[in-house]
């Protein structure tokens, strides 16, 4: 049987955003698992799918939304150690390998870190999102490592969601980029949206997509003729889009080393260490890793700061850059 709410919007709730007031009709509903259920097509107005969670609603419009429960025994459990930094009652904190994908998708249902996850606890994860992604209140790239937080219950997703929401979460990055930033600290602000040429890739646009705010600062500068010009930098996120430092640092014609999407031929340099040639030519992941992560914690408002070491990757490439460069 079908859970299916219906109500006609009123002149108190007109001109409203259906999913603040979908959120206030149903109180065991949030305003993620709202916008999940719209973005998943069960959202009617006026008899028409909609799948716009800021739509804003007219006097005497029809309001159908199904409740569909999420099916996290549709996950298989895979048998992988995470490497989990801190635990709770209300989340985990996991260091994340590069890769492994955050969720099932397309191509991978079962090797994931959701399956993992399942596979370590799957009674204590938070229901609030997508089926497919319990306990998952953010995401790191498949071939980036480091920092991630993961929702026991929904009352902790919910008030860490909204922490992401306001940017007070602390998120910075360590990246090995081609070439040398100008200027070697600063910001970058943009909109970030959907490439128009390839739907798995994104792009900054001057005027649509959504706000996207990167700060960086060059920690060390590689500049001799044994090797290519590297800069290692940092970068602190304001905003968290999909792929927003490899667009930025790509947009600035410095892409991050090792990135497949957005990536930059490497030519053989003359006189290049053959050592040096080799790690970067058979680094199988981009140079991106999530060193720390900040936030207050969603039941107890004490702050909690959590640092990751880079990968030894990663890390061996930097002690040869330095080593060359002395």
């Amino acid at each position: 049987m079908k859970n299916i709410i219906n109500f006609i919007i009123k002149e108190n709730d007109s001109n409203m955003r259906v999913d603040t007031i979908l959120a206030n009709q149903n109180k065991s509903l949030s305003r993620t698992r709202v916008k999940n259920l719209i973005l998943d097509g069960k959202l009617k107005i006026n008899d028409r799918i909609i799948q716009d969670p800021s739509i804003k609603l007219k006097l005497n419009d029809i309001i159908e939304i199904e409740i569909v429960e999420p099916k996290k025994q549709s996950l298989k459990p895979y048998n992988f150690k995470l490497n989990i930094i801190y635990e709770d009652g209300d989340l985990i904190v996991i260091d994340k390998p590069s890769g492994i994908s955050m969720h099932p998708g397309p191509g991978n249902y079962d090797n994931t870190i959701v399956n993992a996850l399942m596979n370590y606890d799957s009674k204590n994860l938070s229901d609030i999102g997508d089926e497919l992604r319990p306990g998952i209140v953010h995401r790191i790239d498949k071939d980036t490592s480091g920092l991630i937080v993961i929702a026991k219950n929904n009352l902790a997703h919910e008030k860490l969601s909204i922490q992401f929401s306001e940017h007070s979460i602390t998120r910075v990055y360590q990246t090995l980029i081609w070439g040398k930033l100008r200027p070697q600290k600063g910001k970058i602000e943009t909109f970030i949206t959907r490439s128009s040429k390839n739907r798995q890739m994104m792009e900054v646009s001057s005027s649509k997509g959504k706000k996207a705010i990167t700060h960086y600062e060059t920690l060390e500068l590689f500049e001799n003729d044994k090797v290519p010009t590297f800069s290692f930098i940092e970068c602190k996120l304001e905003t968290g889009r999909t792929h927003q430092i490899r667009v930025h640092m790509s947009n600035k014609g410095n892409n991050i080393l090792g990135d497949k999407k957005y990536k930059k031929k490497f030519k053989k340099f003359k006189n290049i260490d053959e050592d040096l040639n080799s790690k970067i030519l058979n680094l199988d992941r981009q140079f991106l890793h999530a060193k720390q992560l900040g936030f207050d914690h969603p039941i107890t408002g004490e702050r909690l700061e959590f640092s990751s070491n880079i990968p030894k990757e990663l890390g061996d490439i930097l002690k040869k850059l330095r080593k060359l460069s002395k």
